[in-house]
């Protein structure tokens, strides 16, 4: 793991008096200077479009508790029996269709975001990112920092929505490391930014831009949302009401009705409504016009490029639609990291 922004010098005379300093043992640890760090985090993305690399990412993704709540007895039997026999072949496939010469979108634009962002922060803060599964690990965020001499870290997980299986899981991945430190840093971890005002004019300044360049005017603006099973919600999960929320907002942002809807639906489990899928096989059927945004997204990946880019859109036309448009995720485009620069701003207050 590297960070974005210098590394600092080590330095132990910050702490101690000359007097002191005479009587240190010679293998007394550095005392670096206290800098600030920032840890972009987002889900995470096989190494590679192959079903090896998809099976050993599925395989750590889907054992997590907060991702799949069913007791391990009763889940690891059918993920390491079923899941993991079948899936990763049909991924790999998928992953294929949308990778790139730097690799996996998810991680190019994540790479990204972080040099963009430690360029708006300037010497204010150290820049590093990680990812919740897979390679680049959080713990490895979190030492690259703090051996840049950061004392204070923010955390930012990406994800504009707060839900367990993302947010809190980042949380508990950042708490497991801390255990194991003797010398914890502050942390803080940025809250969820769905109603941000900032966040809805970034989206909305994207997506009137692109709608501009289309060569055709949508009626029906659609914002599909990850899906989440719908035992969630009565749960107590707040992820349902923040997504209908950003929807609702940006809509009146907009001075348009944005349409909300729920992805990637998984096993047999009743999820979140309205399906995606299915709803835009029904706007095809009734010949309409559509754009589609993924504002629980900050980064376009396999969910946005593959199955709404591409097989989203062979569903709408093959069901009679007129004209589709897939909007991209604000990724690394100078709206949204302008609006990302400045949540980051506003949460290192007091810090900086």
């Amino acid at each position: 793991m590297t960070v974005e922004g210098p590394l600092a010098t080590p330095e132990i005379g910050n702490c101690y008096g000359e007097a002191e300093l005479a009587r240190l043992p010679a293998a007394h640890p550095a005392v670096t200077a206290d800098r600030i760090g920032v840890l972009l985090v987002n889900l995470g993305t096989p190494d590679a479009p192959m079903s090896r690399a998809v099976r050993r990412y599925l395989a750590e993704f889907l054992s997590d508790r907060r991702v799949v709540e069913l007791p391990s007895l009763i889940w690891q039997p059918i993920l390491r029996g079923i899941v993991l026999a079948v899936r990763p072949r049909k991924s790999a496939k998928a992953y294929r269709e949308i990778w790139t010469s730097e690799g996996s979108p998810l991680a190019a634009i994540t790479r990204r975001q972080a040099k963009a962002l430690q360029a708006s922060l300037g010497g204010d803060a150290v820049v590093a990112h990680a990812m919740r599964y897979g390679s680049s690990p959080i713990a490895d965020g979190i030492d690259a920092l703090l051996a840049a001499g950061c004392r204070r870290i923010l955390v930012a997980p990406l994800y504009p929505q707060y839900c367990a299986a993302t947010t809190a899981s980042v949380s508990d991945a950042v708490q497991a490391h801390m255990a194991r430190l003797r010398w914890q840093p502050a942390l803080r971890i940025l809250p969820p930014y769905h109603d941000d005002d900032r966040h809805l004019e970034a989206l909305a300044s994207s997506l009137g831009r692109a709608i501009g360049g289309l060569d055709f005017v949508p009626d029906t603006i659609v914002a599909s949302f990850h899906g989440m099973p719908e035992r969630t919600l009565h749960l107590g999960d707040p992820y349902h009401c923040m997504c209908l929320k950003t929807a609702r907002r940006l809509g009146e942002v907009l001075g348009k009705t944005v349409v909300p809807s729920f992805q990637s639906r998984f096993g047999k489990a009743k999820w979140l409504t309205p399906a995606t899928d299915m709803m835009l096989e029904a706007l095809g059927r009734e010949g309409r016009s559509v754009a589609v945004i993924a504002p629980g997204f900050a980064a376009d990946c396999l969910e946005t490029l593959e199955e709404i880019a591409i097989r989203g859109r062979e569903q709408f036309l093959a069901a009679g639609g007129r004209h589709f448009a897939y909007i991209p995720c604000l990724n690394d485009s100078d709206v949204g990291m302008d609006m990302l620069t400045a949540l980051v701003r506003s949460e290192l207050s007091g810090w900086l």
